[in-house]
């Protein structure tokens, strides 16, 4: 039965994001009245678009996973009633991901599946067949162990379901071979989740790994389709989306420890029962008076490290000049530099890259756009981290052209001649992340987590304030997937986890 104590109580989100909207539709399925304020005039945080040249960009959502039937992300947004609304082009099936070594000029295509990944992976290393099959063995049994990950009803205390759960994927990882090139292999997608061999948890490489091998696919006409359908479930359940009005200051009542109300851009004193921030715990804190909040739960926060930034390329094509593939493609110079990305100095940056040409339809013969990621640190950019996107100086605008060229220079390496298919080159650095995505540092994936200190990077859902919780990439896991899970988890906090993945589950549920 549903949980009614609830009902209609009213719901405001501080952050239009991925997982803001995703609490937002979700709420307002359950009946809530809901209110989202997004800073920026366009929805979605890692899901919006903008549009150069007429050629549409995405921000981030470049590859997702677990929109397959039967996947986690289809079954959620089956329950939201919007799958039929979007456009999802899966993967290749051969190729999913494909990773260049530029030593050896070695190609380790992944394809789709466990089974079908073993075989590959055994065909480049013959010897090692049983270690590979062992591998992908234990990695699906840490995922089988994530209930939620499986929208399956959890008990809190079993959290942590396997004794490599906690270790660090470097240490998981080498504990299936000593083959050095096979450990850098198995580690070639650790870009996609700022992994550090020595402090990462195995369960974010598990995650993350499996989600592509089953159900990698894109947004064919762009992932902004999701947050104008997540907005839209919204609506019409008599809700507002407050896109261009985002929140400026959490007004914190110590007495009764809670939020008593929020003050958006235009001057606007709202009040709800419930406040739900999906922004950096970072930013959130500036919005409020910290000294009303326990000194140790805030500072503990806001000192978590977070992961990496990066400087992208956004490559407009000459019409009909290079071919369209469908997967992400991957280089880096050497194996040793798997775990090495963000060490680097001014000569040797970028180490490697992530590239994709997004699809503009489902059947594409040559590409429109590309999409070029190098990792980078935020440090490379401090000296502008006081200026505002449009004016930050001709030193950034000669840094910018600089690094454009460095970045183009190892695309040749994969694409020789590719410069002569570019019509146009537009980029970002870790400060337009930053800016536009309100991530600290522009962190790609959120806070680091350490294996080796899990309380210290372990963020929940409720806080110190009995009406406010959290949501976003920063809380549980990253991407996607791991917002959407978050989103279920924060809102379970208000109707009840049984009652939330029986309603997901539910197959002849009439929503």
């Amino acid at each position: 039965m549903p949980n009614n104590i609830q009902k209609k109580q009213s719901v405001a989100i501080i952050g239009g994001g991925t997982g803001g909207l995703f609490c937002g539709a979700i709420l307002s399925k359950e009946g809530y009245r809901v209110s989202v304020f997004e800073q920026r005039q366009t929805l979605g945080g890692g899901l919006h678009k903008f549009t150069r040249e007429g050629v549409d960009f995405e921000t981030g959502m470049h590859m997702v996973g677990a929109f397959q039937q039967g996947g986690t992300l289809n079954r959620i947004c089956s329950y939201l009633g919007i799958m039929d609304k979007l456009s999802i082009l899966p993967a290749d099936d051969d190729c999913y991901e494909l990773f260049h070594i530029g030593c050896d000029q070695k190609k380790y295509r992944m394809p789709r599946g466990a089974a079908r990944f073993v075989e590959a992976m055994s065909a480049e290393f013959p010897d090692e067949r049983e270690n590979i099959a062992r591998y992908i063995r234990a990695l699906y049994d840490i995922c089988d162990g994530v209930k939620l990950y499986n929208l399956e009803l959890y008990e809190r205390a079993s959290q942590w379901p396997s004794a490599n759960f906690l270790e660090s994927v470097g240490s998981f990882i080498n504990s299936f071979t000593a083959n050095e090139r096979l450990r850098a292999a198995l580690a070639l997608g650790n870009p996609l989740y700022a992994g550090d061999r020595y402090k990462t948890p195995a369960y974010v490489h598990a995650l993350i790994t499996k989600l592509y091998m089953e159900g990698a696919s894109r947004f064919a006409g762009g992932s902004q389709q999701l947050a104008d359908a997540l907005s839209q479930v919204i609506v019409q359940a008599g809700g507002e989306v407050c896109a261009g009005n985002g929140v400026v200051h959490v007004d914190v009542s110590k007495e009764e420890k809670s939020v008593d109300h929020i003050v958006t851009a235009s001057g606007a004193v709202r009040r709800a029962d419930w406040y739900i921030s999906s922004i950096h715990p970072s930013a959130l804190f500036k919005l409020l008076d910290t000294s009303k909040l326990q000194r140790s739960y805030w500072q503990r926060i806001d000192a978590i490290p977070n992961t990496y930034s990066a400087f992208t390329l956004f490559i407009i094509m000459k019409p009909g000049a290079f071919p369209f593939f469908n997967y992400t493609c991957y280089y880096q110079d050497d194996y040793d530099m798997t775990w090495e990305h963000d060490a680097y100095t001014d000569d040797t940056w970028p180490k490697g890259l992530m590239c994709m040409t997004p699809p503009a339809t489902t059947h594409d013969a040559f590409a429109e756009k590309m999409v070029v990621s190098c990792i980078m640190n935020f440090e490379t950019v401090r000296q502008w981290e006081n200026t505002a996107t449009g004016n930050r100086g001709a030193a950034y605008s000669a840094f910018k052209r600089r690094c454009e060229q460095q970045v183009l220079s190892k695309l040749e390496l994969v694409f020789p001649g590719i410069r002569a298919c570019i019509k146009s080159v537009y980029s970002a650095t870790p400060l337009t992340i930053r800016d536009y995505g309100n991530q600290k540092e522009g962190a790609l994936y959120g806070v680091k987590k350490d294996c080796n200190n899990m309380p210290r990077s372990y963020i929940a859902v409720h806080t110190k304030l009995k009406n406010l919780l959290l949501t976003g990439q920063n809380i549980n896991l990253h991407g996607i997937l791991g917002v959407s899970l978050t989103a279920i988890h924060t809102c379970a906090e208000l109707v009840g986890m049984e009652y939330l993945l029986g309603k997901i589950n539910d197959k002849n549920a009439k929503f």
